[in-house]
């Protein structure tokens, strides 16, 4: 007995420590899933200094998770450190997007592969926000721009035909995502062929009133 409760207090040291370590993961997962989302709003709202600052408050707890978790992997792949990271590339790459700036690499952000291609896939759906509002001030060639973009984004992930179990879901993702870019593209080429009727309706209004 003396040997078993020996063994039990190393086992309960352990699971202290794995909780303690879990309780604080938690916490700081939620604060960067929380700076992701403002900082997307504001990059919305073309603060982009605001978002950066934010950008960086989430980048500094993603990391903070991986070094916090890194003895207990267990915890580190039980999903909301993979979903603070999937929310982190999502606010990283919606930046890029409309910054026109190099997509960066999972590499580069320091996340797993499977959050980061998820994280990409969300991000596109992201932008059809900014294709709108491009769309409502009248700047169609920006408009198409990000539209490209986001098609070429979608290709690239379209390429990765794994099992769920391996991509964290991306073909659910996926799917979600092609809608979203299916309608984008409609109301994109609705307002071009609307602009383009408008501009053959002034031209005959002038040729009209010029006969007149």
């Amino acid at each position: 007995m003396e040997n078993l409760m020996k063994v039990a207090d190393e086992i309960r040291a352990e699971l202290n420590a794995k909780n303690a370590a879990r309780d604080k993961a938690l916490v700081t997962s939620r604060e960067a899933i929380r700076f992701c989302a403002n900082s997307i709003r504001s990059i919305h709202r073309g603060e982009y200094d605001e978002a950066e600052n934010l950008l960086h408050e989430a980048k500094t707890r993603v990391v903070e998770t991986a070094d916090e978790l890194r003895d207990f992997p267990d915890i580190y792949h039980a999903g909301y450190v993979q979903d603070a990271q999937k929310e982190y590339v999502e606010a990283a790459t919606v930046k890029s997007i409309m910054r026109d700036l190099p997509i960066l690499s999972y590499q580069d952000l320091g996340v797993e592969e499977a959050p980061y291609l998820n994280g990409l896939a969300e991000a596109v759906s992201e932008c059809r926000r900014d294709v709108l509002d491009l769309l409502r001030k009248g700047d169609m060639e920006r408009g198409v721009h990000v539209m490209q973009t986001m098609d070429d984004i979608f290709g690239v992930l379209c390429t990765f035909d794994y099992p769920d179990g391996i991509t964290g879901g991306l073909r659910r993702t996926m799917d979600q995502t092609r809608a979203v870019l299916e309608r984008t593209r409609g109301d994109l080429t609705i307002t071009i062929r609307q602009r383009e009727l408008e501009k053959a309706l002034n031209k005959a209004v002038e040729a009209f009133e010029g006969k007149g």
